[in-house]
């Protein structure tokens, strides 16, 4: 079992969960709102897949353990599994402004082309340098400056998409408190692991 949640094989593990999901979805709601459904879906399963990856070294430094060893062992992995459950939300999109495009400008703005454009440009990056050869072609502080620019702004993107919503679905309160709760610890972390090092 273990050698099937880790690496690659959790990340095969991964895709093929979230592409039977959609799946499932589309073929209970073979129309827009399924498409909708699955644009929501693969929102929510980005976030906890990017939270899993965002939340990897601090709570293993917070919370030592078996768990979240695995977590830190395979936060490239989650990044990776993230970046394929955005692939999926990008897919859903697409289709939602062929199939109804009226519809789709209304749920839209330039606002949400602006940042989101910029929250996939990150993703595509951090993930194209989510590999040992890429990572060593554009070096170590080009990658931590990607790396670490990156998860800031799809945190910050994130908890604005998901803020936004809750005035309609009170529920994602839930998401956006996850959203600070994981930045409280990564912040708290950081700052433990300052005050540890000044003491060495």
């Amino acid at each position: 079992m273990r050698e099937l949640l880790d690496g690659w094989k959790l990340l095969g593990v991964i895709v093929v969960v979230l592409g039977l999901a959609v799946a499932a979805l589309l073929w209970r709601m073979p129309d827009v709102e399924g498409v909708r459904a699955a644009i929501r879906l693969t929102a929510r399963t980005s976030l906890l897949l990017f939270l899993a990856a965002f939340t990897a070294a601090a709570l293993s430094r917070l919370a030592p353990g078996p768990l979240t060893a695995w977590q830190r062992r395979n936060r490239r992995t989650l990044g990776l599994g993230f970046a394929a459950s955005h692939g999926l939300h990008a897919l859903a999109i697409v289709t939602f402004a062929l199939a109804a495009p009226l519809e789709f400008g209304r749920a839209t703005s330039t606002a949400s082309f602006v940042f989101g454009g910029a929250a996939y440009a990150f993703i595509v990056a951090m993930a194209a340098t989510s590999f040992d050869r890429t990572a060593a072609w554009i070096g170590p502080r080009a990658w931590k400056v990607l790396h670490t620019t990156g998860v800031y702004y799809l945190w910050f993107v994130f908890l604005i998409s998901f803020g936004m919503r809750t005035p309609a679905r009170p529920w994602y309160a839930v998401f956006v408190a996850l959203l600070v709760a994981a930045m409280a610890a990564r912040l708290y972390a950081a700052r433990r692991g300052a005050a540890l090092g000044s003491r060495a």
